[in-house]
């Protein structure tokens, strides 16, 4: 009785590839791939944990003026003062939460609206979904920072009124994608099959269409909370975030900008916290996407 010996597999260059490399890749690259998703976790929950102690305790009151101007880094104060005698490590535990609020807030009113919205376009037929479209379409092209400028001035310059002027900038965004997602899934043959079994619209959106696009939802997403942090940060450095005692880390470099040579820790310590965040978050984003998308396994394998 012969044995058969297992095929050799053929690499681009013609030649025959060793048995098992292919086995060698794929394991590799889910180790590449875990490795993306625990670091980003790893930033992003430190970050995360700094905000929820921050909700609990804090070194000093936002509001303390009593640690003198510009002090250096000590055993009292970690990082120092800022020029009005606050304390640093709190203002950053506090722009740590406020970091997280914002991204949280603005990625639920995105996943709200837009979701909503982008189904009811992929739905549509005819002017209602060029309407809807061409609406999603306006709203991506107009400006954050005007729509901001536009929601203080029917407000106050608070964390909320940020919040809600990124939320609805990102809902375009996030509508437009699940328009794409959701016309594709309508498109496939089962859909078809579940219309004519007489199931609804309702069940076929919550048993076939949502957990078709939520990977790739889940992904965007993801990347909408990083943009959004960036978007507060921005937004507070020019006066239309939360405003003080609260110390946001936009508002922080806008502050400290001025006294950087004399007291560093001011300016580096947020913007270092702000980019160690937006980077967790993204290889989050990076390790869900590898991770639940199988096409995009396969590829990189």
């Amino acid at each position: 009785m012969t044995t058969k010996t297992p095929a050799a597999t053929v690499s681009p260059t013609g030649k025959p590839a060793p048995i098992g490399r292919s086995t060698t890749a794929q394991k590799r690259s889910s180790r590449r791939r875990s490795y993306t998703l625990l670091v980003g976790c790893a930033l992003a929950g430190l970050i995360g944990l700094l905000a929820l102690v921050s909700f609990f305790w804090l070194p000093y009151a936002a509001d303390d003026t009593s640690g003198g101007r510009l002090t250096a880094p000590s055993a009292d104060h970690l990082l120092g003062t800022d020029k009005l005698g606050r304390d640093l490590f709190t203002q950053v535990m506090n722009g740590s939460q406020i970091a997280v609020q914002a991204g949280l807030g603005s990625v639920l009113i995105a996943a709200t609206i837009g979701v909503t919205l982008g189904v009811l376009a992929a739905f549509a037929q005819g002017w209602l979904d060029d309407t809807l479209s061409a609406f999603l379409d306006i709203l991506i092209a107009f400006p954050t920072l005007l729509l901001a400028m536009l929601i203080v001035a029917a407000r106050s310059a608070t964390l909320s009124s940020a919040v809600l002027a990124i939320g609805l900038a990102q809902s375009a965004v996030v509508g437009r994608l699940v328009r794409i997602l959701v016309k594709r899934v309508l498109a496939q043959d089962y859909i078809t099959a579940a219309r004519t079994s007489g199931t609804s619209w309702s069940r076929i959106v919550a048993g076939h269409v949502l957990p078709n696009i939520w990977p790739t939802l889940v992904v965007n997403l993801a990347l909408q909370f990083g943009l959004a942090v960036l978007a507060e940060a921005g937004l507070s450095y020019l006066g239309l975030g939360a405003p003080p005692p609260h110390a946001s880390w936009g508002r922080m470099l806008q502050e400290a900008q001025a006294t950087f040579t004399t007291a560093p820790a001011g300016a580096l310590a947020p913007g270092i916290l702000l980019v160690l965040l937006v980077i967790g978050v993204n290889l989050i984003a990076d390790g869900l996407r590898d991770t639940l998308d199988p096409t995009t396994r396969g590829r990189r394998a």
